[in-house]
């Protein structure tokens, strides 16, 4: 494992953290607790000392269940907990909601299910355009000198909102999509948090499994599986991303005797993003955490990786579909 100091915080956490969505089971076909916990104990077990987790996962079975996990597992004190906040739901039906009021109530019950008293990272869910974002990160810094929380994050934010909210609060960290299929915060995220100092914790390393290494053609969703409303999970598009996900399993192969799995991984991490978010639902699936260490990618790698979605990849589209509603 491989770990890093966020500045001008008290936080060294690992490069890989484990991402609990699944775990809830919301959009992912259901939860089984006793699964979710072993495998945020073989993520610990592992190395990672880093879990991230959101009130809407499950609708707050997700944050219950990384509770519960950590009081089994001990040693709080090695342990770092992420979680969101500023989405409601209603009957299953998730909006945004960004008011001082609804953060005011949500960290409470945040802090409830994790059964903690301080959240060591707390990142806004998605931008709310009826609340002025200086408002909402006026609440978060309320929050921060209290004592509640730690950090402060944003997740999907562009530039121009995080400019915004760090007008009245510290801003430690933003967690943007970012995998090989789906890079554009390459463009401007990537920059202005470099420029900032604002680090960088991003989601969807394996892009919903498709670069795990282990999909093929005839996979199936069923029930509330998000994929089965993800365009990229659609012919033509399926089939054009699992090729490309073949090509560039040959490429780790021959090049570092790597599978896929862990070499998309590496790739997020040498694009100067110092945590990756890796999400799973069972104990085996934290098995590759050590073959993403012990090497690094080199210039012929990006390039292999540009050709080869270049070839492969003809109509790409991103991960807007999982945007809930303004």
């Amino acid at each position: 494992m491989e770990y890093v100091h966020i500045p001008d915080t008290d936080l060294t956490v690992s490069r890989v953290a484990l991402g609990t969505w699944a775990i809830g089971g919301w959009m992912w076909g259901g939860s089984d607790e006793r699964e979710g916990i072993a495998t945020i104990h073989a993520a610990l077990d592992a190395g990672v000392t880093l879990i991230d987790t959101a009130p809407v996962y499950g609708f707050g079975r997700s944050e219950e269940i990384v509770g519960k996990a950590l009081k089994e597992y001990g040693r709080r004190d090695k342990v770092r907990i992420s979680t969101k906040v500023a989405l409601a739901w209603k009957d299953g039906q998730v909006s945004r909601d960004a008011s001082p009021a609804r953060i005011e109530a949500e960290v409470e019950d945040s802090l409830r299910r994790l059964g903690v008293e301080t959240i060591d990272i707390y990142f806004v869910h998605w931008p709310d355009g009826k609340v002025p974002f200086e408002e909402t990160a006026a609440a978060l810094e309320r929050l921060r000198l209290s004592g509640k929380v730690r950090c402060v994050g944003v997740s999907n934010y562009d530039p121009a909102q995080m400019e915004a909210f760090r007008g009245r609060g510290r801003l430690s960290f933003c967690q943007p999509p970012y995998n090989l299929f789906e890079r554009d915060m390459e463009t401007a995220i990537l920059p202005y948090c470099k420029r900032h100092g604002v680090a960088l914790m991003t989601y969807g390393a394996l892009c919903r499994g498709l670069l795990s290494g282990t999909m093929g053609p005839d996979r199936e969703f069923t029930g509330d599986d998000l994929r089965r409303f993800d365009p990229k999970f659609a012919m033509p598009r399926f089939g054009q991303y699992l090729g490309a996900a073949e090509a560039l399993a040959a490429w780790a192969r021959q090049r570092h005797g790597k599978e896929l799995l862990p070499f998309a991984v590496r790739w997020v991490l040498d694009q100067g993003v110092e945590v990756a978010l890796w999400g799973g639902r069972r104990p085996a699936q934290m098995a590759p955490i050590g073959d993403i260490f012990d090497f690094a990618l080199t210039a012929a790698d990006f390039e292999a990786v540009n050709r080869i979605l270049a070839e492969h990849v003809t109509d790409p589209v991103g991960p807007q579909f999982m945007a809930p509603p303004e």
